[in-house]
């Protein structure tokens, strides 16, 4: 297990040896206070875009659903007929080849996993650099006519300046034990929920039985869809080994069967409860976020279906397309690579907004003149 697994752990569990962390926790509450103290008083300048800018991100550290409400915002808006944008820091990707667009063809390797993702699902203009303002720069170079800018994160980046903050809550996780990092695993006070728009992820059954509770709330909840393979033939230029993956005999998981859950995501235990509350036997493996997988990571998991995230999907996906290119020829390799992609299956999610955020997002728009038609 990593050190990040262990004190994720101990972060949700309220650890009683995180008190002792304390002292660097006032530390850090100093840095941030006085960081942020400097943009306000303008010692430290922010970069203002021509355009508006949307930031979404959270207090915590790990997952809590901002990608996949990225995604459901950005597809309302272009069926709204309103041309959006999305910027990246590209975590994990090259930051020698950034600013950088990104596409469908685009490498996790390159750009990040998450910019990736969002690029297959929405087909929107994404563009990735640790400094925004390059960022929005090369994408507003590339992309003229955009009228609003969502950036993916960077709630804490106050180089950018921003018109519209969301931060996502997980309501199930809640703040622990309300501490700043390390102590706790808050990146932010509490304070910080009352200058944003805030957005309350709960669970699906909670938003069933208190739609009078949450009402006043603003709610998203994250929604699985049907169990994929993680290969599609799509995905397969070589004609052979497109003939070999069409002689398969697949049978999707099913409720009652075990799997191997695998995830490298900032919050796994969200994932396993999906899978559990979907009625599969799990065993679990989580990874640390943002997780560099390789194929042995993959291939000892024996005798049941693996499944995996849409995050991990986009970087394992590369992988095994890769090595059935390099292997093709070398028939014990190429069975072994087709006895895992057998194996692999992908449980894409998506993001359900409550009304009353979408009315909060027109309300927040108009004052740009963009209109929800």
């Amino acid at each position: 297990m990593s050190f990040e697994t262990k004190i994720t752990n101990a972060w949700q569990k309220k650890a009683a040896w995180l008190w002792l962390l304390l002292p660097l926790s006032w530390l850090y509450g100093a840095i941030i206070w006085l960081r942020r103290k400097l943009y306000q008083l303008g010692i430290l300048t922010s970069y203002r875009a021509p355009v508006p800018v949307m930031v979404i991100g959270n207090i915590t550290v790990g997952g809590s659903g901002k990608t996949p409400l990225i995604m459901s915002l950005v597809q309302f808006l272009q069926k709204k007929q309103v041309k959006v944008g999305v910027i990246s820091r590209g975590y994990g990707g090259d930051i020698n080849k950034m600013p950088a667009l990104v596409s469908t063809q685009s490498l996790p390797s390159e750009v990040g996993d998450e910019p990736c993702l969002i690029a297959a699902i929405t087909g929107a203009p994404i563009a990735v650099c640790p400094n925004r303002q390059q960022a929005i720069e090369m994408l507003l170079t590339n992309f003229p006519d955009i009228q609003l800018i969502i950036a993916d994160d960077g709630l804490q980046h106050f180089a950018l300046a921003r018109d519209i903050e969301w931060i996502v809550v997980d309501a199930a996780r809640g703040f622990g034990n309300k501490q700043l990092l390390p102590t706790g695993f808050l990146r932010e006070p509490l304070s910080r929920l009352q200058d944003a728009t805030v957005i309350y992820h709960e669970t699906p059954d909670v938003q069933a039985d208190n739609t009078a509770k949450i009402n006043n709330k603003l709610v998203m909840t994250l929604v699985p869809d049907k169990v994929s393979p993680l290969i599609s033939l799509d995905k397969v230029q070589d004609l052979a080994l497109k003939t070999q993956l069409l002689q398969r005999q697949l049978t999707t998981p099913k409720s009652g069967d075990t799997v191997h859950a695998v995830s490298g995501i900032g919050y796994p235990k969200r994932f396993f409860e999906t899978l559990a509350a979907l009625g599969f036997n799990v065993i679990e493996h989580p990874f640390p976020d943002h997780h560099d997988f390789s194929l042995s990571d993959l291939q000892h998991y024996q005798n049941h279906p693996i499944i995996v995230t849409s995050k991990d999907a986009v970087k394992i996906r590369v992988l095994l397309l890769k090595a059935l290119q390099a292997d093709k020829n070398e028939s014990k390799k190429l069975v072994e690579i087709l006895a895992l992609i057998d194996q692999l299956w992908e449980l894409p999610v998506t993001a359900k907004l409550s009304p009353n955020c979408y009315d909060k997002l027109q309300k927040e728009l108009s004052k740009f003149s963009i209109h929800l038609n």
